[in-house]
């Protein structure tokens, strides 16, 4: 915390399925403090010292291929005050489960000790194995979400948050998608340093916070492994008939099956209800639209199937979070970034 007379100890944790990116940003940004001397918010001594481990010492070759070095053996560490897992890449087969068992070990005797458990993006794959987020609000990568939550059922996940601070202690901390391990590493520095060492901190490495969450970045997509063939069928052809009138009166009369025997099979399956399975499909292809065109957002609206242009409006912030000039401005690529003729 600000005023602290030691550096906090933080273990950055390497395992082959991490991806170099998200451990390599972190690691640098935490060791930054030396390159801001003379900030006004900056201690004079760091106030981080930073250790990668891992299962041994040593070359650990990452998700890419390309290894780093792991300074210790994490078995090795005998107090830290922080424990970092950075990304990891699943596989189609997703997470398997009991790979690292000296690892798992490690962070409970440390988390019995005091010690702060954080996960970038899926790296909160590793730390559910702890059994310590159970009953614990956590969020990851939207494009995992589903996975995570089969994989681990007793941990209620947020893909659509940012960060996500859970436990008595507040010491289980979660980032969501991708780059929000600059919200965590932020988070850290204000939390352990000060608001104005944090914003500083940001400020040099032109980080941002993602006030807005990331519902604005979750793609939809409709759940098809279920094996409902009818419910399939529907699914298919809604995918090109979205903006039809009356949809869902258009699926249940294709099905043959009578509505309220539809709309019940269909929540079943999908986890959505045809009204709602529809709105998604639409606002996700208004989010295309916003991104590749410049077509006023009243003929998206209609575009995409609602006559009504406001209630079009407030629809895609409320599943969003964001105005569509918003998006738009958030999303479309800038004109200097264009090619020619685009």
């Amino acid at each position: 915390m600000p005023g602290q007379t030691r550096p906090l100890h933080v273990s950055l944790v390497a395992i082959p399925d991490a991806v170099i990116s998200t451990l390599t940003g972190i690691y640098d940004v935490l060791g930054s403090f030396r390159m801001l001397d003379g900030e006004p918010s900056i201690p004079v001594e760091p106030p981080f010292t930073i250790e990668i481990v891992a299962t041994r010492s040593g070359s650990v070759p990452l998700a890419s291929g390309i290894p780093v070095e792991a300074h210790r053996a994490a078995s090795d560490v005998d107090a830290t005050d922080i424990i970092i897992v950075p990304s990891v890449l699943l596989g189609v087969e997703g997470w398997k489960v009991g790979r690292y068992p000296e690892l798992i070990q490690w962070v409970r005797q440390r988390h019995a000790h005091g010690a702060l458990l954080c996960s970038a993006c899926s790296g909160v794959f590793l730390l559910a194995e702890t059994g310590l987020f159970d009953g614990q609000d956590a969020t990851v990568h939207w494009g995992y979400a589903d996975a995570f939550a089969r994989t681990f059922p007793n941990i209620p996940v947020h893909p659509e948050r940012v960060l996500v601070v859970s436990g008595a202690r507040e010491e289980l901390i979660t980032s969501g998608a991708s780059m929000t391990w600059h919200d965590l590493i932020v988070y850290l520095i204000a939390r352990h340093v000060g608001a104005t060492a944090a914003q500083t901190v940001a400020r040099f490495f032109a980080l941002q916070w993602h006030h807005d969450g990331l519902a604005p970045y979750i793609v939809f997509q409709g759940r098809t492994d279920h094996g409902d063939a009818a419910i399939a069928n529907a699914q298919s052809w809604l995918s090109t008939h979205f903006s039809v009138a009356s949809p869902v009166e258009e699926m249940v009369r294709c099905s043959g099956i009578a509505g309220r025997t539809f709309k019940r099979r269909f929540k079943e399956a999908t986890g959505f209800a045809p009204i709602d399975y529809v709105q998604r499909l639409r606002i996700e292809d208004a989010k295309r639209r916003l991104e590749r065109t410049n077509a006023p957002a009243d003929e998206i609206s209609w575009q995409v199937g609602y006559e009504d242009a406001a209630f079009f409006r407030r629809l895609f912030k409320r599943m969003t979070g964001l105005t569509p000039g918003a998006y738009r401005r958030r999303f479309q690529v800038p004109v200097f970034a264009r090619t020619p003729g685009t």
